[in-house]
């Protein structure tokens, strides 16, 4: 599946706003490989930095 991302951009190598990354879906959260290369899971309605430092933005399906 593919994701973009729209929302502040987070982070070095987090998610960076109109990106667009590869997904699974997975116990009900994105695992998704980020800005660094590697896979994180993130949430499926508000993905957000955990220590709060960004409010973070939404998902929109580009392919599934």
């Amino acid at each position: 599946m593919k994701l973009r991302y729209v929302g502040e951009s987070f982070g070095v190598d987090s998610l960076t706003n109109g990106k667009i990354y590869e997904a699974v879906e997975e116990n009900g959260l994105y695992r998704v490989i980020d800005d660094s290369g590697e896979d994180y899971l993130y949430s499926m309605e508000k993905p957000a930095p955990l220590d709060g430092s960004s409010p973070g933005g939404v998902w929109e399906i580009v392919e599934e």
